[in-house]
């Protein structure tokens, strides 16, 4: 009898476990070496509980459209036009080179980005000029042109059939959802301080020499960060590449409550302690994924004593930061807590 009942205890709180897993929003980067935070790092993968996949960032982390690690994407969502975001670069191989200067090849002259898109059937959600340029990239992949993604009401049901445009202008809402949900995964483009050029390498060989005469450059669309509200509850802040400004309160933190937040730390946009004041005085999320760090971050999964990284870390009160090592889910429940693979 008390085995019996044991068991019934047992198998009851695996259900329970089992039933709390399924709400949480897994969190995987996808760098150039396992288990490092590396220079190049740009990529992450989110899973909504609903099974909604999105895709931040591509970059020069990833392989291209047939980086296995990357599963269905549903959504790309794009920054801005800087190489090392758009992916004019693919990684040669997972692991290919140090952390610090990893080996890539050209990925010229269509981007990760596109291939990815091209690849995975995905919706494009980024600012208007943006999207239109990745759209035309993945017309010339797919031979055919890049529609605007069908709507179910609000609703863009995924996964799309084609790859489709899902563009919007900063402040924009673009709501998706599986067939089978009741709730849709919201992404709201919010503001950013940088700027979007695009790399010369992507354009066209007229445009190319138009703009080598005078040095200039195409700018597609102002940056953005971006809010993710997830059905769990779950509100993320990606804050692209920007410095600070005044919106990371007003909007991120006042109107939009996030409670998480991945931050970019390359240093020509903020210092660690700029970075730190701005988590804890500006956003104050529960928690924190460091990301975009310019630098060899870790070694062994362990951040390194000197990095840039780990002084923000050490700035950084009253909340955990989580270093965006390649390849290892992180799982957050509704309040911004991570509750596996932290």
């Amino acid at each position: 009898m008390r085995t019996t009942v044991r068991l019934v205890v047992t198998l009851g709180l695996l259900a329970t476990c089992a039933g709390a897993g399924a709400q949480n929003v897994k969190v995987t980067p996808l760098g150039t070496h396992p288990g490092e935070l590396c220079s190049r790092d740009r990529a992450t993968l989110f899973e909504d509980p609903s099974g909604v996949r999105i895709l931040y960032d591509a970059g020069q982390s990833v392989l291209g459209g047939d980086d296995a690690r990357l599963g269905s994407v549903h959504a790309v969502l794009l920054s801005h036009a800087h190489g090392d975001h758009i992916g004019d670069q693919r990684l040669k191989a997972i692991g290919a080179g140090t952390c610090e200067a990893s080996q890539v090849t050209s990925a010229a002259p269509s981007s990760t980005t596109a291939e990815i898109v091209a690849s995975k059937n995905a919706a494009i959600v980024m600012i208007v000029p943006l999207a239109n340029f990745i759209g035309t990239k993945v017309a010339a992949i797919k031979g055919k042109p890049t529609a605007a993604c069908a709507q179910t009401g609000n609703d863009i049901v995924v996964p799309p059939s084609a790859p489709c445009l899902a563009t919007v202008q900063t402040g924009g809402t673009r709501a998706l959802r599986t067939t089978e949900a009741k709730q849709a995964v919201e992404i709201i483009a919010v503001p950013a301080v940088h700027d979007s050029t695009v790399p010369r390498e992507l354009l066209g060989a007229e445009a190319r020499k138009a703009l080598d005469t005078d040095n200039v450059s195409v700018q597609l669309g102002p940056p953005s960060g971006y809010v993710i509200r997830f059905t769990n509850g779950l509100v993320l802040y990606l804050s692209g590449d920007t410095g600070m400004h005044a919106e990371m309160r007003s909007v991120v933190h006042d109107y939009y409550h996030a409670n998480l937040m991945q931050l970019n730390l390359g240093s020509s946009a903020v210092s660690s302690t700029d970075a730190a004041y701005i988590v804890n005085e500006l956003v104050q999320p529960a928690s924190v994924i460091a990301s975009h760090v310019n630098e060899a971050a870790t070694a062994d999964g362990k951040l390194r004593p000197a990095s840039r990284t780990a002084a923000f870390v050490a700035l950084v009160k009253g909340r955990p930061v989580h270093p965006a090592l390649s390849g290892k889910t992180m799982e957050f429940n509704g309040e911004g807590k991570c509750v596996a693979g932290c």
